[in-house]
């Protein structure tokens, strides 16, 4: 299996991806600030699920990216939270933003305490 074919991928994907856009529309003077820690820091949620898979045949390296993965994805929330503070997005958009966050945070945790069922071989 590609680690793509992962539901936590996917969705972090697909949160990453919507973060971009819709933080096109923030100011420009955020762009060296918010925006770009905002797209960092959903970007690497996926990257290290992406690691976090390469490496499952040893599961601490597994459960190390994942715990990576899972600080990059609360990161992501708090700039969701500011970006919702600051006026840039609406409450009801916060609240969807918020809500997917919070799934992909709960399925990279049940990797970490799953590992075997990811491939990762339990000594």
């Amino acid at each position: 299996m590609d680690f793509r074919e992962l539901i936590a991928y996917q969705k972090a994907f697909d949160l990453s991806m919507e973060i971009f856009i819709l933080s096109k529309s923030f100011p420009s003077d955020e762009r060296y600030s918010l925006t770009d820690q905002m797209r960092r820091s959903s970007r690497s949620v996926c990257a290290n699920i992406a690691e976090a898979y390469r490496k499952r045949r040893y599961v601490n390296h597994f459960i190390s990216k994942l715990t990576d993965s899972d600080a990059e994805n609360s990161e992501t929330n708090v700039w969701l939270e500011f970006s919702l503070k600051c006026g840039y997005i609406t409450p009801e958009k916060y609240s969807d933003l918020y809500s997917r966050n919070i799934e992909v945070g709960k399925i990279i945790n049940f990797m970490i305490n799953n590992p075997a069922k990811f491939g990762c071989t339990i000594s």
